[in-house]
């Protein structure tokens, strides 16, 4: 078994025992294996382990090594897994991640929305998207604040070619992973409100928890954990 493999196999452990904590089920949690500066070879790996959902972080990056992926995987007439773009996000990049991604985690605002809706309906296919919350209020990070996320639902359950699925946050470090839990509780509980609002029907995704704190998020009700380090070990950068 390679380490990617052995790795993938600790951290489904840790899910399967989270999930129980909570009494739930584990396959109500979907794994996505963060593979930013890894090359193409450590996520077939995984995908050859099980891995179901990979996610990248940067556009430039994912349009040169997701190909070689595809193609690797084909090859050895493995599933192709569904593909998560995570990372902030400009419109101009919007043509690229639909052409790539099945799933966009991170719109924010509705000009993002509108790019990827129009991208979408030139190649002929349906977006999943999720509304990235931000609720810690840090520079730099995206988001949208909770305040905002009626009128950005509304107006993304307008685009016909666009799904929108759940919300995702990235809450802000903590000294360990029970700092975020308050943040991941505030998350379900803005899901669960917006399900009553116009255009919530759809919203069942969690995407929330990390490396350091995907079984806090699990026992908070997480539907998506977006793993990285866990998996496919340290970064260079």
């Amino acid at each position: 078994m390679s380490e990617v493999a052995e790795r993938l196999a600790g951290v489904r452990e840790r899910i399967a025992r989270a999930a129980a904590r909570a009494g739930r089920d584990p396959d109500e949690v979907a794994l996505v294996g963060v593979s930013k500066r890894k090359p193409a070879e450590a996520i077939v790996a995984a995908v050859a382990a099980g891995l179901g959902n990979v996610g990248e972080n940067y556009v430039q990056e994912a349009v040169a090594k997701l190909p070689d992926v595809r193609a690797a995987v084909d090859a050895q007439g493995l599933a192709l897994p569904r593909f998560h773009f995570v990372g902030q996000l400009q419109r101009n990049k919007a043509r690229d991640v639909v052409a790539h991604f099945d799933c966009v985690e991170s719109v924010d605002r509705a000009s993002l929305a509108r790019a990827l809706d129009a991208k979408a309906e030139a190649a002929d296919r349906r977006l999943s998207v999720l509304l990235q919350v931000d609720l810690s209020d840090e520079p730099g990070k995206g988001g949208a604040s909770p305040e905002a996320l009626p009128d950005l639902l509304a107006a993304c359950a307008a685009l016909s070619h666009l799904s929108v699925d759940g919300l995702m946050a990235v809450p802000a470090p903590g000294r360990d992973a029970e700092a975020s839990r308050p943040a991941f509780s505030r998350l379900r509980e803005l899901r669960d409100r917006l399900r009553e609002a116009p255009g919530g029907g759809s919203l069942r995704e969690l995407s929330m928890g990390m490396s350091g704190d995907f079984e806090v998020a699990i026992e908070e009700g997480a539907t998506l954990v977006r793993v990285g380090t866990a998996i496919f070990g340290p970064r260079e950068n």
